[in-house]
């Protein structure tokens, strides 16, 4: 409806205005709650038609993976990338939170209880099931998502992507399979080093520094963890590598307008990783304890 149809419209219920309240005053505010409810619905569409696209780009994934011929070179050129090259990274996180940890669990415990207790427990578990695939997934999300996200956008903007169509090759079976593949599987891989290692320095932590004995701190994490405690903390590992993977990729692959473009597509994909990796946790704990792992 056009601004002239408003204000006749607006004219003829001029009789139900309230005392003192203006025409023109009545029609600006119906304005700006139109503007607001086509933001709004703007929005939504916005987000569901990314959603779409993700979701399209997830099952040409899984149909591409499957397909003849494997590009091993490649896959394992992008595991080396991906996880040995973020491996010294991964390990300084996890050894210094694994130390942090114990601290702050022994000072707690030895404040309350007048001992530290149960250090390698707390140290333990939440390495194993939280903090370690959490911050590994964050910390891979930052390094290897922001790397991929600028790598396939600048291919994207000088139309490298499309000279691929042009060429007959398929840019998700040659560029976006191999990265996903090397993210579902290195993210678990660097989180059992990152586990152990956080582990190894909050032993350090409690045996040097808290003056616990080693062979306590090892039966705390030895008699309570349990087999289905690892495979809680790697099904989260698995699914974080995804996100990683798929948000990078579309964030590459639907980047535009040149150098700034890939830019705001690299913050935007690392912002988004890191938001999904801490949402998703929070919904996967729920359902892995409500099935019984972990």
């Amino acid at each position: 409806m056009s601004y002239e149809l408003r204000a006749k419209w607006l004219e003829s219920k001029v009789h139900k205005h309230l005392p003192g309240e203006s025409l023109e005053q009545k029609l600006e505010e119906r304005l700006e709650e139109d503007k607001f409810i086509k933001f709004l619905g703007k929005y939504i569409v916005g987000i569901a038609d990314h959603i779409g696209k993700l979701v399209l780009l997830f099952f040409q994934i899984i149909f591409w993976t499957f397909r003849r011929p494997y590009d091993l070179k490649n896959i394992n050129k992008q595991m080396n990338e991906i996880g040995v090259n973020s491996l010294v990274v991964t390990s300084l996180t996890s050894v210094s939170v694994g130390m942090v940890l114990a601290l702050q669990m022994g000072a707690a415990s030895k404040n309350i209880l007048g001992e530290p207790l149960y250090v390698g427990t707390a140290v333990g578990f939440s390495m194993v099931k939280e903090l370690g695939p959490v911050l590994t997934s964050i910390v891979i999300a930052g390094r290897v998502g922001a790397a991929i996200t600028a790598e396939l956008g600048t291919m994207r903007v000088t139309e490298q992507i499309d000279a691929l169509y042009t060429l007959g090759a398929n840019p998700v079976k040659y560029l976006v399979v191999p990265r996903f593949l090397s993210c579902v599987v290195m993210v678990p891989v660097l989180t059992v080093f990152s586990n152990i290692l956080g582990i190894i320095g909050g032993f350090f932590v409690s045996v040097y520094k808290m003056a616990i004995p080693s062979t306590r701190y090892y039966h705390d994490i030895i008699d309570f963890m349990r087999g289905k405690d690892i495979i809680h903390g790697l099904i989260k590992c698995v699914v974080f590598g995804i996100i990683i993977a798929l948000i990078s990729c579309y964030k590459g692959f639907t980047t535009e307008g040149g150098a700034e473009g890939v830019g705001k597509a690299t913050t935007q994909s690392v912002v988004i990783s890191m938001v999904l990796i801490l949402v998703t946790d929070t919904f996967l704990t729920n359902i892995l304890q409500f099935i019984g792992i972990g």
